[in-house]
C-alpha cells in the first residue's frame, strides 16, 4: 500500500512558531531594567521566523548564560541549529530535553520528539517511537483532568500559558498522526510492505479523525490511503469534503463579486503549503484539473516563488493538453474531464494548454536553478516535458510579462507555424 510522501518539517515546524509566544506583548524589562527571559526570547523567536540565524543566536545564548535549563529557549537553540544545518548538535540539544538526561525538564516537550523523529530518517522504528511519544504528550494536555492542560499551565517565568489553546494541540496530534501513516506508506521503507501496514495507517486516521473530526489534513490523509487502496471514487469524495472545508477562505479563489477587502490575511484554518501540494498531486492523480489549478493558485497567492508549485501546474496543463489532443485538438468545458474554467460547452486547444505547460516549466525551472532547490527528480522530470514540448513545436514565451502566468488563453499570442494539431505527439 506503499505511497511516495512528500518529506516536510511542517508538524515540528509548526510548534517552532508556536513554542513560547505570547498572545500578550511580553515586558521588555524587569524592576532592574534588565530585559527579561520572555522578551529577549520573543526576540529570538521573531529573528528566527525572519531566518536572522546569527542574531538570534545571540539572543539564545544570553539567556542560557543566566538560566542555562529555560527550556523554550533549549528548545529554540535546537531548532536554529536544525536550520543552520548543525544537524548533530541539534540531535544533542533535544535529546538533552527528554529522560533519562539528567537536565530534562520533569514534562518532555513535544517539539523535542518531532525533532529527534524527523532527524532518523534512515530509522523509520525509531522515528515512529519518537512520534508516538509526542503523540503521547498530546494526548495527556488534551485531557481536561490533566495537570498538562493548556488551562493549567505555565511558563517557566510563572505567566499564564496564553497562547497554546486545545485547538492547537488538536491541530498538532493530528499532523503527528499524519506523519506517522506517511511513514507507514512510504515506499522507501520496508513497514509499507508488512500485513499491518494497512490496519496500523486506518487506526492512526481514526484517532486523528476522532480527536478532531473536521481536520482537512487528517481527511485528506485519509483520501491518500483511499487511493492507495484503489478506492479513486471513495478518495475523491473524501478529498473533494477536504477541500470544501477550507477552499471559501482563500481569497484568491473567491467568486468575483465575494471580494476580500486589501487588508485580508491568511486564514489559520487553511492548510499549510506542503499540505496543498500534496493535495495537488492528489488531484491531478485522480483528473480533477479544476480543482488542482485551484489549490495551486492558492499556493501562489501567498508565495509566486514556491518551486513546486509552478511545477505542478505545468504539469497539470501538460496533462490537460493530452486530453485536448486525445479528444481532436481541444478541451471542452465540462465535458467530464475535471475541468471546468470558462463558460460551458467552450473549448479550449491544446496549443494555448501546451503554450501554458510550457511557461509554467520555463519558470519552474528557473527558480529552481536561482534557489538552489534540493528535488533534483522534480528538475529532471520539468526538462523532460521542456523537451517534449520542444519538439511539438511548442516555443519559450519570447516576452514573459506578456504572458498570464497559469491562465487559458492568457493574452494575445502569436500564430502557430504547425497548425495541423494531428501531427502533433506529445507522448
Amino acid at each position: 500500500m506503499g505511497r511516495t510522501r512528500t518529506k516536510s518539517k511542517k508538524v515540528a515546524a509548526s510548534l517552532a512558531t508556536e513554542a513560547g509566544s505570547s498572545t500578550s506583548s511580553p515586558s521588555k524589562s524587569d524592576a532592574s531594567g534588565q530585559p527579561t527571559v520572555k522578551s529577549l526570547l520573543s526576540k529570538a523567536q521573531s529573528l528566527v521566523s525572519q531566518c536572522d540565524y546569527d542574531l538570534a543566536m545571540r539572543f539564545i545564548e544570553r539567556i542560557l548564560h543566566k538560566h542555562p535549563n529555560h527550556v523554550e529557549t533549549r528548545e529554540l537553540l535546537g531548532i536554529v541549529q536544525v536550520e543552520i544545518g548543525e544537524v548533530d548538535l541539534a540531535r544533542e540539544t533535544f535529546t538533552g530535553l527528554l529522560p533519562p538526561s539528567p537536565n530534562a525538564p520533569p514534562a518532555p516537550p513535544p517539539a523535542a520528539h518531532l525533532y529527534l523523529a524527523q532527524l532518523t530518517d534512515d530509522d523509520p522504528r525509531q522515528a515512529l517511537a519518537h512520534y508516538q511519544a509526542a503523540v503521547d504528550i498530546f494526548v495527556s494536555k488534551l485531557d481536561p483532568n490533566s495537570a498538562s492542560h493548556p488551562s493549567k499551565q505555565k511558563h517557566t517565568d510563572g505567566d499564564a500559558l496564553e497562547e497554546e489553546t486545545v485547538e492547537d494541540l488538536k491541530k498538532n496530534l493530528v499532523r503527528t498522526l499524519i506523519a506517522m501513516v506517511e511513514i507507514w506508506m512510504d515506499p522507501a521503507y520496508d513497514l509499507c510492505f508488512e500485513p499491518t501496514a494497512e490496519q496500523t495507517c486506518e487506526s492512526l486516521l481514526n484517532l486523528a479523525l476522532h480527536s478532531d473530526p473536521n481536520n482537512p489534513e487528517a481527511q485528506q490523509s485519509l483520501a491518500s490511503v483511499r487511493l492507495s487502496q484503489n478506492r479513486p471514487e471513495e478518495a475523491l469524495s473524501i478529498l473533494l469534503h477536504a477541500y470544501a472545508s477550507w477552499r471559501h477562505l482563500v481569497p484568491s479563489i473567491l467568486p468575483s463579486d465575494d471580494v476580500p477587502p486589501p487588508d485580508a490575511s491568511i486564514s489559520p484554518l487553511i492548510p499549510p503549503i506542503p499540505t496543498r501540494l500534496a493535495m495537488t498531486r492528489y488531484f491531478l492523480e485522480l483528473g480533477r484539473y479544476t480543482e488542482a489549478l485551484e489549490v495551486i493558485q492558492s499556493i501562489m497567492g501567498e508565495d509566486d516563488e514556491e518551486v513546486e508549485a509552478w511545477y505542478l501546474e505545468g504539469w497539470c496543463f501538460w496533462l490537460m493538453a493530452e486530453k485536448a489532443l486525445e479528444a481532436g485538438g481541444a478541451l471542452k468545458v465540462d465535458d467530464g474531464t475535471g475541468f471546468a474554467e470558462g463558460k460551458e460547452g467552450e473549448k479550449i486547444e491544446w496549443k494555448d494548454l501546451a503554450r501554458d505547460a510550457r511557461d509554467c516549466l520555463d519558470t519552474c525551472e528557473m527558480m529552481f536553478l536561482a534557489t538552489k532547490h534540493p528535488d533534483a527528480p522534480l528538475l529532471e522530470h520539468a526538462r523532460e516535458l521542456i523537451a517534449k514540448l520542444q519538439e511539438a513545436g511548442v516555443e519559450k514565451s519570447e516576452d514573459d510579462d506578456e504572458e498570464e502566468w497559469g491562465g487559458i488563453g492568457g493574452g494575445e499570442t502569436e500564430d502557430w507555424e504547425d497548425d495541423d494539431d494531428d501531427d502533433v505527439d506529445m507522448k
